[in-house]
């Protein structure tokens, strides 16, 4: 279980580094001048970006040691934390945020995703894939959360050294870089050959058809959740409540230990009640609550709201991760974490722009009506296309 161990802990350091630098990237280009649309712009940039990187992993990874590739990624994501700390013009941070590792949704939606998918799925029996999926999970969510939470010392430290807000944020993106070589730290322990029983690697064959399903589906639920990503909502808090950055810090920080420590339940409830099952009947009240934020008459019941959401909505993540591993052969998993995990970025990479221009030019959160309404769209269909695509472990004996 060596493996799995230090996929876990990587997925953590890497997730403390998404929950800072999501929630201070809206902070950082507001100070820098930009309007919401253009936030909005560069977000979609940056999700573009790692949707082709990640599709490119999926599609010709197979070809290459995944400990390799993995330390690729690290490289990638230390330069994007230096430049970010050192850019300020827009078109600059742009094509940083296309090519780089930049995170601004909370979670993982990077070229690390498949690779390690890949890997964990391997890592155990058949029997523990849901568990380990729901403990990686935790751990990125977990770690996100205070990430999110550290984005409060910020004022301290200021009082402390009289720099500026801007600087400060500054440090913090090269701070991001540097959990890069962390993560490529923990990825030296991996074993240098496929760890035990993992097929070799090929492309998608007999499980195409399945896979490219989900893909559509997953598009359609990540293109909704490109307008609910954490950086716009908590740009929205900003102007909406006037609420401040250490508040918001450790809204975030209970959000996702909520949503942490809620994925525990994924692998006892998916094995009551199946895959499919978990990931439709947790995820569709959760899009009501992201619905009802929208008439929220005050950041009470935003909050109340959102922790209701935070309960459920990722417990379908270990599920989806497991379902996808477990419906296609062995050798085709890398090659399915990548094309179905793709959506994740290239879909919603189109709506963080479309909800950047509903916040400039409405006070009403028309992005969480939208997105929470496409994900129920999602969970409907999801059900309907695949409940009795069942994986092996869920088949009468």
């Amino acid at each position: 279980m060596r493996p799995a161990t230090t996929l876990i802990a990587a997925r953590g350091v890497r997730g403390f580094g998404d929950g800072f630098t999501a929630l201070l990237l809206p902070v950082y280009l507001t100070s820098l001048g930009f309007s919401p649309f253009r936030v909005g712009v560069l977000t979609t940039a940056t999700l573009l970006g790692s949707a082709a990187l990640t599709l490119a992993v999926g599609l010709a990874g197979h070809r290459f040691p995944a400990k390799r590739l993995l330390f690729a990624a690290c490289v990638l994501m230390g330069l994007t934390g230096i430049a970010f700390s050192q850019a300020h013009a827009f078109w600059v941070l742009a094509v940083v945020g296309f090519v780089g590792t930049l995170n601004p949704s909370g979670g993982d939606v990077s070229a690390f995703l498949p690779l390690e998918q890949s890997l964990l799925s391997h890592a155990g029996p058949p029997s523990q894939r849901t568990h380990l999926f729901a403990r990686y999970t935790l751990s990125g969510a977990l770690m996100g959360a205070l990430g999110a939470l550290s984005v409060g010392l910020l004022a301290p430290l200021g009082a402390l050294t009289g720099l500026p807000q801007l600087t400060l944020i500054e440090w913090t993106f090269a701070a991001y870089g540097l959990l890069g070589l962390v993560s490529a730290a923990l990825y030296r322990t991996l074993p240098d050959a496929p760890v035990e029983s993992e097929a070799p690697r090929t492309p998608l064959g007999p499980s195409r058809r399945n896979v490219y399903g989900l893909a559509a589906l997953f598009s359609l639920d990540s293109f909704g959740g490109g307008f609910l990503v954490q950086s716009l909502f908590a740009l929205w808090l900003f102007h909406r409540f006037g609420l401040s950055l250490p508040a918001a810090g450790a809204f975030f920080f209970w959000t996702g230990a909520l949503s942490a420590c809620s994925q525990l339940a994924a692998p006892p409830l998916a094995r009551r009640i199946g895959l499919v099952n978990t990931m439709v009947f947790t995820h569709i009240p959760a899009s009501l609550c992201v619905i009802a934020v929208a008439f929220a008459p005050n950041v009470s019941v935003v909050f109340a709201l959102m922790f209701v959401r935070a309960l459920l909505s990722n417990m379908d993540v270990p599920a989806r991760s497991s379902y996808v591993m477990a419906i296609v052969t062995p050798a085709e998993r890398a090659a399915a974490a990548g094309v179905t995990n793709v959506p994740r970025s290239l879909a919603s990479a189109f709506s963080p722009a479309l909800a950047g221009l509903l916040y400039s030019v409405s006070p009403f959160a028309w992005p969480l009506v939208i997105g929470g309404s496409l994900k129920i769209a999602y969970d409907l269909l999801l059900l309907w296309r695949f409940q009795k695509v069942r994986p092996p472990e869920e088949l009468d004996p």
